[in-house]
């Protein structure tokens, strides 16, 4: 797409040439008219920098699409005059983001290239366009300038930061492929020990070979064993964190525990009160994240905006996760430092006993602590580094 623009300057010297006109004419001003003919002779002046076409093929390569927040993507711009005469100097005018960047355009000889690069800084998470792609040509005084500009452009999706966690072992018991835990339990996979029996145990866990040695009767015991069916749940309603920190430590912590559970291959449900690509909510307010791969995954965190206060509240998500009838052994539910013990409580008692509730509470900077309060546990995250320790104490 070709365009001539007048650029501020231009605009006043246009503008001057106009008044200049109308107060010679009107007043009969030779000074007028002597500042109308000074700005025509810099329009004037300006308009042969702009003439010659403009034969160029320009295209944007990047070193990848996607990137850690606090990193940066590197980006190669190659310009080739299609012409068979020389092309003057120009200005290439790329778009990263709100920010413009402004790199010079070498003198190109017929069907010469070159090839310039530009580093695209990645301080914060989200996704950042790069280009449409301009390439101008301007006058030395900058008063008009005649732009050239290509419409391919590309996104690059700025993930989180992350903290590698320990595996998780939370889960269903009786499963096949489950690791065993502390927990002791009267019926499953993993011999743990024998014991007295009690009333009430099942006659088909007698251990008979013990009982004849001790005279009493003796019941095997097992250890839990378990695989987790994981859902990770993330509060994104900005008002329940305490500030822009908080949230993005809060989308962190989520990211953290939902790679994880991609990576380990569990069985995972990912939501949150927003997911990429609706335009509205669904009934319940909870919207299940894309989570085919961690590539998939990392960039609908990368695409995740707060929602707003309309959004539902962490009670009633938990509601609709718990009613939603997915088997589930482990639920993991983020959120800021605005809610206090006693919501989480009821956004815990939500779901059936067998499920274990964890709540991550993000509170920038604070100590890290771990409370175990029926029916759930609650972690208090200050950074993201605390949340592999919090983890680690949690499962033992």
């Amino acid at each position: 797409m070709r365009d001539i623009r007048v650029r501020p300057l231009g605009l006043f010297a246009l503008v001057i040439l106009v008044m200049g006109v109308l107060a010679g004419a009107s007043f009969g001003w030779i000074e007028a008219w002597f500042v109308a003919l000074a700005a025509a002779a810099l329009l004037l002046t300006a308009w042969p920098f702009l003439l010659g076409s403009r034969d160029y093929r320009a295209s944007i390569r990047l070193s990848r699409q996607s990137v850690v927040a606090g990193g940066e993507v590197h980006a190669e711009i190659e310009v080739e005059n299609s012409a068979t005469r020389p092309q003057l100097p120009a200005l290439i005018e790329l778009p990263v983001g709100e920010a413009l960047r402004e790199i010079l355009v070498p003198m190109l000889g017929g069907q010469q290239s070159a090839t310039m690069s530009a580093d695209v800084p990645a301080m914060r998470r989200g996704v950042v366009r790069v280009g449409p792609l301009t390439v101008a040509r301007r006058d030395p005084l900058g008063m008009l300038g005649r732009e050239v500009t290509w419409p391919d452009s590309h996104l690059v999706h700025v993930h989180p930061v992350t903290a590698p966690l320990p595996p998780g072992t939370a889960g269903l018991v009786r499963d096949l492929e489950g690791a065993p835990s502390r927990r002791l339990t009267d019926a499953d996979l993993s011999f743990h020990a024998v014991r007295e029996y009690a009333p009430g145990d099942a006659l088909r866990n007698v251990h008979w070979k013990s009982t004849a040695k001790t005279g009493t009767l003796m019941v095997r015991q097992f250890e839990e064993s378990q695989t987790a069916r994981v859902a990770v749940l993330f509060d994104a309603r900005r008002d329940e964190y305490a500030s822009d920190d908080e949230f993005e430590l809060g989308v962190s912590l989520a990211a953290s525990l939902s790679v994880q559970a991609v990576r380990e291959g569990r069985e995972r449900f990912i939501a949150s009160t927003w997911a990429p690509g609706r335009v509205r909510p669904s009934v319940d307010g909870v919207e299940e994240v894309p989570s085919r791969d961690v590539v998939q995954l990392l960039d609908a965190w990368a695409e995740l905006r707060p929602a707003t206060e309309h959004a539902a509240r962490i009670e009633s998500l938990t509601r609709g996760l718990a009613e939603s009838r997915r088997q589930l052994s482990i639920v993991y539910v983020v959120t800021g430092s605005i809610p206090g013990l006693d919501r989480l409580r009821r956004a815990a008692a939500a779901f059936t006993p067998d499920v274990r509730v964890v709540a991550a509470r993000c509170e920038w900077l604070a100590d890290p602590a771990l409370q175990h309060i029926d029916p759930f546990t609650v972690c208090t995250v200050g950074a993201l580094g605390d949340l592999p320790r919090l983890m680690l104490r949690g499962s033992r």
